[in-house]
């Protein structure tokens, strides 16, 4: 693998160490299924583990940078200029159910651009991780995106509405028109690594509304280094945290574009 940068290496120590106690949580997760008590608070409690790991991980390294994170909010709010954008398990809900569709994402972000970034599943044991200019790799192996050209062959990956989501009917109504124009439409629950798997090829596109910005910040740069395209789209600027992203291999993109905006693709 030949990515290299401090930050970089800094970000795959920091993930591998926080997945150890991971994967240990994971492992109760099927005993607490039938406990009275369940599992809500257990994972609570696991993703805050998780992020006290990472944050000091990246602290040790980099006390004066600053850190967007799940939990904990921001962190050094005063540094703009060297950002850490922390998810802890990106995918809750699967680790919830004991579903090993989950991933610890990290991206770093100077003078407000992703410039590396990591996701690990640490079930499946994959790594992906890029920097700017240096390409996108899954554990040692490079990445690129699929080149499915056609719209209606592709396989598309979306995530949501949440429960607590004013806008169902439209993200609905959105997820109608596409599956009815492309091969077919998948729902992993893990934003990160949606991402992760259109720059792998494995999915062709993917978009979804009312995402937090650390869902995708490592995606962003992992995306980019594979060869695909990443757009905002209908971004609000008093929240700039919150993303609707659609993300493709980039032969797709103003397709699938039209079709989130209600245009049936001829």
């Amino acid at each position: 693998m030949r990515l290299n940068s401090p930050q970089i290496n800094l970000i795959i120590r920091a993930c591998m160490k926080a997945s150890r106690s991971l994967i240990r949580d994971f492992g109760e997760i099927e005993n607490l299924q039938v406990s009275s008590k369940g599992p809500g608070d257990f994972v609570t409690s696991a993703d805050k583990r998780t992020e006290k790991i990472l944050i000091e991980e990246l602290q040790k390294a980099h006390p004066e940078y600053g850190i967007i994170t799940e939990e904990s909010g921001i962190i050094n709010g005063t540094n703009n200029k060297n950002r850490w954008i922390i998810d802890p398990i990106d995918g809750t809900m699967n680790f919830l159910n004991g579903i090993p569709q989950f991933a610890i994402s990290i991206g770093y972000e100077e003078n407000g651009e992703i410039i590396s970034g990591a996701i690990f599943n640490p079930i499946m044991n994959e790594m992906f991780c890029a920097e700017k200019g240096n390409g996108a790799y899954l554990n040692n192996s490079r990445i690129r995106v699929s080149n499915k050209k056609k719209i209606n062959n592709a396989l598309i990956v979306t995530g949501g509405p949440k429960a607590s989501s004013k806008i169902k009917d439209k993200i609905f109504s959105e997820y109608v028109n596409v599956s009815k124009n492309v091969s077919n439409v998948r729902k992993y629950g893990s934003a990160a690594l949606d991402m992760a798997y259109v720059a792998c090829g494995r999915f062709d596109g993917y978009w979804q509304r009312e995402l937090n910005y650390w869902d995708i910040s490592a995606g962003v740069i992992i995306l980019k280094e594979a060869g695909g395209f990443v757009d905002f789209f209908e971004e609000d600027i008093n929240s700039p945290l919150k993303k609707n992203v659609l993300a493709t291999n980039s032969n797709i993109h103003e397709e699938l574009k039209a079709l989130i905006n209600k245009k049936d693709i001829e």
